[in-house]
């Protein structure tokens, strides 16, 4: 495990050592109507990354995202994913010090962060138990 490596090899580590490969994503131009459909058809999914039409990383939505549109059909049938309020960029790169990412998670709060490339292509994603895997938690001071 990553995490009985000494303090420097830690310090060294890139959230390209710590990414997981990615494994649903869907259109930006999505209804809200398909994308929960997709999570019905995963119950256990809890995110679905967004992609926009040249096949970037556009964002990351979860379910919860999507409630207050499911409330009324209309706007299910007839609202796309990318008009809603959910996780958009920056994004972590693979050569960023996981101690960063780490940092950065936990001050935003994020569970999920999507990896991109330079040209802003999906590459996986960096996940907060991962992270807590192979990092410290900080210390109160």
């Amino acid at each position: 495990m990553a995490s009985r490596l000494p303090a420097p090899a830690r310090a060294r580590l890139t959230v390209a050592d710590a990414m997981e490969p990615h494994e649903h994503q869907i259109a930006d131009d999505t209804t809200i109507d398909r994308a929960n459909d997709l999570f019905d058809d995963n119950p256990g999914m809890p995110y679905l990354l967004v992609r926009d039409a040249a096949g970037r990383c556009e964002g990351l939505v979860t379910r919860s995202a999507l409630l207050v549109f499911l409330a009324r059909s209309w706007y299910t049938e007839h609202t796309l994913v990318r008009d809603t309020t959910h996780q958009r960029g920056p994004f972590a790169r693979p050569a960023m010090k996981l101690e960063f990412a780490a940092e950065t998670m936990r001050n935003k709060h994020l569970r999920v962060w999507p990896v991109v490339d330079y040209e802003g292509l999906l590459l996986g994603v960096l996940t907060m138990r991962r992270v807590n895997d192979m990092t410290p938690a900080p210390q109160p001071s």
